[in-house]
């Protein structure tokens, strides 16, 4: 496991670079796909990047961890909305190849995950050491599945919404299995609320009632941080 400490915006744009650098070489990469605040900042460099140098999203396939239950696909706040907005509006990706978990699709989800094989998957984690939307105690065998969200993520989530009441309490999300299937594996992680759970990660040992924990077995993991994320690391 690589571990990488440097300022969010460095970060950004090495993970962004990343993603760049693959495509190029690889046209028809596949990319696992992660929503929230903290890829934000990355997708905003790949979208600059396409402005400046054209990278071909043409024949690009992608893979988004999850998506709430209860929620339009249209909605201000489902996932969907979430990567037009912020992605592939904005590159010149088929949205055709671009996949999302559903309750209708769990079992296609995971075999044409197996099928297209993930190249990269970027994954951001929740305070309770969740990735994706698997919780505290759940399988590392888990497959893509459907999900009651903890109190603690309904609260982080918050902010994205009106009110507590708005948070969506259940999600799709992509199993542990299947992201763990992934080529190679980027997480990041900004903000001391996220401290404990790289502490978990990088000093503690396999738990499922820390999820990211299981990160310990894939051969290639870079984790990125900030100051504050990795400030209780021994």
């Amino acid at each position: 496991m690589k571990i990488v400490i440097d300022e969010i915006s460095t970060i950004n744009k090495m993970v962004a670079k990343e993603i760049t650098k693959l495509v190029k070489n690889n046209p028809n990469a596949v990319l696992g796909l992660a929503t929230g605040g903290t890829p934000l900042g990355i997708y905003e460099n790949l979208v600059l990047d396409y402005k400046e140098n054209k990278t071909n999203y043409e024949n690009v396939t992608t893979f988004n961890l999850d998506e709430y239950v209860g929620l339009d696909i249209n909605h201000e706040q489902s996932y969907h909305t979430y990567m037009r907005k912020n992605l592939f509006n904005h590159i010149n990706i088929n949205l055709e190849n671009t996949h999302f978990p559903t309750l209708e699709n769990p079992q296609s989800y995971t075999k044409l995950i197996k099928e297209k094989s993930i190249d990269i998957q970027i994954l951001g984690v929740g305070s309770n050491g969740h990735i994706g939307f698997n919780e505290p105690g759940t399988s590392f065998d888990s497959e893509t599945g459907y999900v009651t969200l903890a109190e603690s993520t309904i609260e982080d989530n918050k902010r994205f919404f009106d009110s507590i009441e708005d948070v969506p309490t259940s999600a799709v999300t992509m199993g542990l299995k299947d992201i763990m299937s992934a080529k190679r594996i980027m997480l990041i992680a900004f903000g001391k609320n996220k401290a404990q759970a790289i502490k978990q990660l990088i000093n503690g040992k396999e738990d499922e009632a820390w999820p990211l924990t299981i990160l310990k077995r894939h051969p290639y993991v870079t984790v990125y941080l900030d100051k504050e994320a990795a400030s209780l690391i021994e």
